[in-house]
């Protein structure tokens, strides 16, 4: 032991270098694609660190693909603002290997359902009518859209689209919410 780098200290940080590197290689290859190996080079470390971390490939991807802890109900319309804006930019690989796999891995589709419910509760939280979680999850399935749209289809209009258009068109959009 070294620099107070104890043994439970080098095990979190090679953990966590590990599922750095299976979200960017899910990210790149979707569930299917991606190999215990790869993530393993990507990750600097013998493949059997990777079970021994994380158990299974599939235990591992629910980790990588996570999405971030609940909001409270008083930040749903600035978060969808942030998350729309943000849709129309970079996806991060965590996002990237969940929308990649959603549709032909059972467990992505779990885990991006309940993602997707969450929001959209959350949402239907700050409306008001008895519409508000069909509204909600339209909103939410918007986003969605727009993202696959955009980063998976690259549908020109989307894909194209500077950001103070984007911006400009975003605001017009989410001020028919409020």
């Amino acid at each position: 032991m070294t620099g107070g780098n104890t043994r439970a200290e080098r095990r979190v940080a090679t953990a966590a270098k590990i599922l750095d590197a299976a979200r960017a290689e899910f990210g790149e290859h979707g569930a299917d694609g991606a190999t215990i190996r790869d993530i393993a080079r990507r990750a600097g470390v013998d493949p059997s660190l990777v079970l021994q971390h994380y158990g299974t490939k599939q235990a591992l991807f629910s980790l990588a693909v996570r999405p971030a802890t609940p909001l409270d109900p008083d930040e749903v319309p600035a978060h969808l603002r942030e998350v729309l804006a943000a849709r129309l930019h970079d996806l991060p690989p965590s996002t990237r290997a969940l929308m990649r796999s959603m549709l032909t891995s059972p467990e992505a589709a779990a885990v991006m359902r309940d993602y997707l419910q969450e929001r959209t509760d959350n949402l239907a939280r700050t409306m008001t009518g008895e519409d508000a979680d069909a509204r909600a999850a339209m909103v939410v399935s918007s986003i969605l859209g727009i993202t696959i749209a955009r980063h998976f289809l690259q549908l020109p209009p989307l894909a194209d689209l500077d950001e103070a258009t984007s911006a400009r068109l975003m605001e017009g959009w989410l001020a028919t919410l409020d």
